[in-house]
């Protein structure tokens, strides 16, 4: 892959340098033409690395969703996102087709957010064990007053029924009830098999306050948004990070 360096415009929108115009005139005919995933993937194996900016764009929500289910944390959600599209971007090659590219994509957001998940139990282990009364606790970052604009009290009364379920239930809710993924793809992106699923999902639901469920159920949809300028901040930053990794030295921040 060709070396990039990337800016941001006057709106805040990621630019790579280089064959600037060239590169902006093709995510737009990308974007018209509805390119498959595959088709942008390897075109982005042949140098056209502007074309990532459109695989995040339109995976963004599903990552952050299913990172968000298992941290809990939208700051670590959101550093989740990018850690797995620079490892995406990183290990294109060796996608192989067996099964869809966002479910592919989604294992990795799953495999990170698990992996710090883990890390912190153990840091909260290591403060236990020294005996600091209380133990170690990550402070949550301050409400996030797009999250709170954008969202009505039906989605706030909704995340918080599902986050108040265990781990494994909430994980298999967000992707299949949230996200709308099949049991195929959700089954995939975790690892389980399609029954696991069907009964987590069963389970899942069960958990619910069955009113408080079916009022907001249609609303789902609007839940853990993940647009704007937190959508713009996770590709500006992805990119920004693959041009330090192949110059092989910071690039300029904008």
């Amino acid at each position: 892959m060709r070396q990039l360096s990337v800016t941001t415009d006057e709106v805040g929108h990621s630019v790579v340098l280089g064959d600037c115009m060239d590169s902006v005139g093709l995510v737009e005919r990308a974007k018209l033409e509805c390119w498959s995933d595959e088709e942008i993937i390897r075109r982005v194996l042949d140098g056209e690395t502007a074309l990532y900016e459109i695989i995040m764009r339109r995976y963004n929500q599903r990552l952050y969703r299913a990172a968000r289910a298992i941290l809990r944390d939208d700051g670590e959600a959101e550093d989740v996102l990018q850690d797995t599209y620079v490892r995406a971007y990183q290990h294109l090659g060796q996608f192989a087709g067996r099964a869809q590219f966002s479910t592919w994509l989604t294992r990795i957001a799953v495999h990170e957010a698990l992996a710090r998940v883990r890390r912190r139990d153990r840091l909260e282990q290591i403060e236990s064990t020294e005996g600091e009364k209380g133990g170690f606790m990550l402070q949550a970052k301050g409400p996030d007053p797009e999250s709170q604009a954008a969202q009505a009290e039906i989605g706030r009364l909704l995340e918080d029924a599902i986050l108040s379920l265990p781990e494994i239930h909430r994980t298999v809710l967000m992707l299949r009830d949230v996200e709308e993924m099949s049991t195929e793809e959700a089954a995939a992106a975790l690892e389980i098999t399609e029954e696991n699923v069907k009964v987590r999902l069963h389970r899942a639901r069960a958990m619910l306050r069955k009113e408080l469920f079916v009022r907001a159920g249609a609303r789902a949809s609007s839940a853990f948004p993940f647009m704007g300028t937190r959508c713009d901040r996770v590709v500006q930053a992805v990119f920004r990070q693959i041009a330090e990794k192949e110059n092989g030295r910071p690039s300029e921040r904008p």
